[in-house]
């Protein structure tokens, strides 16, 4: 896989308006310069963000679909009752209806989007399994799980992926559950690895978001955190100034240089995104650049929330 994948979060209507046709654009694009991981959800527009990336990758899909993963996601239902529901009943209406909006026949990757404390790991580890052996997923992960959820679900089956957030702002991952990713030989996909816009270096303390926006309700992107560490990020700049890298590069290259991170998922809705984070790949960070990054971020506020970035 390559080891920055396009992340589709964007495409759902959860980050504000954007146009379909230049976002396609850019999922092909990504696709031109060797992207062949593609991460979407369930979850993202429920139907919307993977319709959109099974439509930018129809051709491709139909003609040769062992050159591409489709990674995708399920189990929760946002604004329900139960909100996280690994049910039997629920996740396969998401397994079906991400096969129909993605136009495929099977999942490369399926995900439990979120860990429900109300139905057992080992229970959803055999959910999952039965559907490997129907042929309708290939390979099985999970996202935002801790290392006792995934040592629950190993019970079962092994959890073959880890989805965590993680950047400079977001670094608890380093105690729990990586270690237990590393030790596992979990392969691990990292999530939000520009802090959803804040390690780009395209914000202001006048920045404002629309209201379809998540972002406009989260703690991170308000007040004096937000203050606070965009005064980091000017910082930031000024380092990968030194090293002729943008901040967006210097943040991506930081989170593939950590041990036991394998894939950095980015997403853009235009394709002139896409080229200066998959350059980030290639960009080696020394040990002393490393411990001068962490100084420079010894004094940021830390993100968290159930939801990335803060938000309830």
């Amino acid at each position: 896989m390559s080891r920055i994948a396009f992340g589709t979060w964007q495409l759902g209507g959860d980050w504000g308006s954007f146009d379909e046709d230049t976002a396609i654009a850019a999922i092909r694009h990504a696709r031109e310069l060797g992207v062949n991981l593609f991460d979407t959800a369930q979850a993202y527009g429920f139907g919307k963000s993977e319709a959109m990336l099974g439509k930018a990758l129809r051709e491709e899909l139909k003609r040769d679909r062992d050159n591409l993963v489709i990674a995708t996601k399920g189990g929760i239902k946002p604004r329900s009752e139960r909100p996280r529901d690994s049910r039997r009943e629920w996740l396969t209406q998401g397994i079906e209806d991400s096969l129909r909006f993605l136009d495929v026949d099977h999942i490369d990757l399926y995900q439990i989007h979120w860990p429900d404390s109300d139905a057992p790991a080992e229970e959803t580890a055999g959910i999952l399994q039965e559907f490997v052996d129907a042929g309708k997923i290939r390979h099985v992960g999970v996202s935002n799980y801790d290392a006792a959820g995934l040592a629950a679900f190993d019970k079962t089956r092994p959890v073959e992926t880890l989805q965590p957030p993680y950047h400079l702002f977001r670094r608890d991952i380093e105690t729990d559950p990586l270690p237990y990713a590393r030790e596992n030989d979990i392969g691990v996909l990292v999530y939000s690895p520009l802090g959803s816009g804040l390690l780009t270096g395209a914000f202001t303390p006048e920045t404002t978001f629309e209201k379809t926006d998540w972002r406009s309700r989260s703690s991170a992107f308000t007040g004096e955190t937000f203050q606070r560490n965009l005064a980091v990020v000017d910082r930031l700049k000024e380092f990968a100034a030194g090293k002729g890298i943008s901040v967006s590069q210097l943040a991506i290259a930081w989170t593939l240089a950590q041990p036991g991170v394998h894939v950095a998922i980015v997403g853009a809705r235009k394709a002139a995104n896409i080229e200066a984070s998959l350059a980030a790949a290639d960009i080696d960070l020394s040990a002393d650049e490393l411990a001068e990054i962490d100084r420079l971020t010894a004094d940021a506020v830390p993100v968290s929330g159930a939801s990335p970035e803060g938000v309830a």
